[in-house]
């Protein structure tokens, strides 16, 4: 039985390759316990081809994710989040909106696998590095005592997972 759905929200400049990886393994992982999505600063629009091709490798879904922008999870009717995470080093360091919930908040940024050049196979291999370090943020964030960690050690918690 599922107490409690945690809401996490992953920010990203262009809302196309690493937040919508991050959503797609934070819901696939999460089993129900954790309810992710994603936005970006400045949303490209579309998500990135080579994102999809990604998921698809992963066996996850790939379809339903859209880029959209931040402000639609900044309003009096947005779901309260819990938890939001950057992954890219830009998005960290744009001013953000005010979130509901007053979330548990830290920066996990990565390469931008979106700026690979080269050709497909090296784009592709830097789509699926990202999918893995970000499996194993989420990994570290899954194992965490939720429940019993006061708000103090749990951001200091999801903090240090970015290090990693």
């Amino acid at each position: 039985m599922i107490d409690r759905v945690y809401t996490v929200l992953l920010v990203c400049t262009g809302n196309s390759a690493r937040s919508i990886l991050a959503e797609a393994l934070m819901n696939h992982m999460g089993r129900g316990r954790f309810r992710a999505y994603s936005a970006g600063s400045t949303p490209k629009g579309e998500v990135n081809p080579f994102t999809l091709q990604a998921l698809a490798q992963l066996g996850l879904p790939t379809t339903g994710y859209r880029s959209k922008g931040w402000e639609e999870f900044a309003t009096p009717d947005s779901p309260p989040l819990d938890f939001v995470f950057t992954v890219c080093d830009k998005a960290a360091g744009e001013v953000c909106p005010v979130w509901p919930g007053q979330p548990v908040t830290a920066h996990w940024g990565m390469p931008d696998p979106a700026a690979v050049e080269g050709s497909d196979e090296a784009k592709r291999k830097a789509f699926l590095d990202a999918s893995y370090l970000l499996k194993r943020r989420i990994e570290l964030l899954l194992a965490l005592p939720h429940d019993s960690l006061d708000r103090m050690s749990l951001q200091n918690a999801v903090r240090d997972i970015g290090q990693q």
